[in-house]
């Protein structure tokens, strides 16, 4: 294999061609919003390792939860057996989302946490005697992950499974209901396929892998009123949004909604280990009560509820309980407002947009990204755009001369390569 990467001996890596790529570069540690390379040279990150590490690298409270947990059980299996770091885990997200969402199920993964939230809906419906609601609605421009049955509510035609159409469930796509038109489009699609759909699943405020596309609160309402007449179950893929992203605890709190399923991943232990959750309301968990044992949730990861996750999550809560992440988030927002200004209205940029302690850049046509990425590492920082956006999502712990060094840096390299994207 003719390659100068030499990883790719044996590493196959995530989103890669990895005929075409370049060697990644090699992380040997992390500290505050710091990536070290083995170089030595030292990267501000400015995505937070996909948007997970929301109060920084190895923070002491978090680390020492793990060690602790790891000195009296790592994992034990969760299937007939119970402890406490699931416990409080589930108790603590219980109090602290919306509504009556009081029933976790913890996986380990955000793509696994949708495949659930897919399953809880359609097998609702199967346990209430419906076995034709088998569809979900979802939106254009949305992301849920990877897996099967959450590709198959991403993008049809522009997101990066498209490839795999004619494999994958067909489902039923709409607009975000922007206007009146858009909404009025919905309620009619809803209203023809009623008898077929299982549930409506979208990304509260804002798309992110499709393109960090953000829509007000008031369409998120929109979407939920329409469900609820419809009588179809909402679920709310919070993976990205959940914990302190958009400015709020939970992004549909700024909706003033309470959907009936939702999913949380990514930030849910501050970007320590993998855990997610999908969690319904207690009428979803209602409908698999039952004396027949076949309308149980036929689900159970061998990693389910892994205590050391559990623990990682719980010492994330203490940090959102003690320290003030949401007005972090808030000026983390008004900072990257101000900042990206610059590049407003400037030759190949298409929009600037920010929400919370996200900032986005949108080009008129897709840029060479491979350039782009160099230019950003030659800044020293750490920035991976794709489709035709650069974007920030840094650790909501981030200090103020890190995120000025990540702002400069977009709107050097953005504002530069505007006029040549293509």
């Amino acid at each position: 294999m003719a390659t100068d990467d030499p990883s790719a001996a044996h590493l196959w890596r995530p989103y890669t061609q990895m005929k075409q790529a370049a060697p990644p570069l090699e992380a040997v540690r992390t500290h505050g919003s710091r990536i070290v390379l083995a170089n030595g040279r030292e990267l501000v990150d400015g995505i937070a390792s996909w948007w997970t590490a929301v109060h920084g690298y190895n923070h002491s409270h978090i680390a020492a939860a793990v060690a602790g947990q790891l000195g009296t059980m790592p994992h034990v299996m969760f299937g007939g057996l119970t402890h406490a770091p699931a416990e409080r885990l589930a108790s603590r997200l219980a109090a602290l989302l919306p509504g009556d969402l009081n029933h976790v199920f913890f996986t380990d993964s955000g793509s696994v946490a949708v495949e659930v939230a897919l399953k809880m809906a359609v097998q609702l419906w199967l346990n209430r005697g419906e076995a034709g609601r088998t569809r979900i609605l979802a939106f254009r421009g949305g992301y849920h992950g990877d897996t099967m049955g959450a590709m198959s509510v991403c993008d049809p035609e522009e997101g990066m499974h498209r490839r795999f159409g004619a494999f994958l469930p067909s489902q039923v796509f709409c607009d975000l209901p922007r206007t009146e038109a858009e909404t009025a489009a919905l309620d009619g699609v809803l209203a023809r396929h009623r008898t077929e759909l299982a549930a409506v699943i979208v990304e509260p405020l804002v798309q992110g892998a499709g393109g960090m596309r953000m829509h007000p609160p008031e369409v998120l309402a929109t979407i939920a009123r329409l469900a609820r007449r419809h009588g179809l179950p909402l679920i709310l893929d919070e993976i990205f949004t959940g914990f302190g992203r958009t400015g709020t605890l939970f992004a549909c709190e700024q909706a003033g909604i309470v959907p009936d399923i939702l999913c949380l991943s990514k930030a849910l232990t501050g970007g320590t280990m993998a855990l997610a959750a999908t969690v319904a309301t207690h009428a979803v968990f209602s409908g698999f009560w039952s004396d027949d044992a076949s309308a149980a949730l036929m689900h159970g990861p061998t990693f389910m509820a892994n205590p050391l996750a559990c623990a990682a999550a719980n010492a994330s809560l203490d940090l959102f309980a003690s320290e003030p992440r949401l007005e972090q988030a808030r000026a983390i927002g008004a900072r990257l407002a101000d900042g990206l200004e610059a590049l407003r209205g400037r030759p190949g940029i298409a929009e600037v947009r920010t929400l919370g302690a996200i900032g986005a850049v949108q080009f008129t046509r897709p840029p060479e990204l491979a350039a782009l990425k160099t230019r950003f590492v030659e800044r020293g920082v750490w920035v991976r755009p794709f489709g035709d956006i650069v974007y920030l999502t840094p650790a909501l712990t981030i200090e103020r001369g890190d995120l000025d060094q990540l702002i400069e840096a977009v709107v050097a390299v953005a504002g530069s390569v505007g006029t040549t994207a293509g």
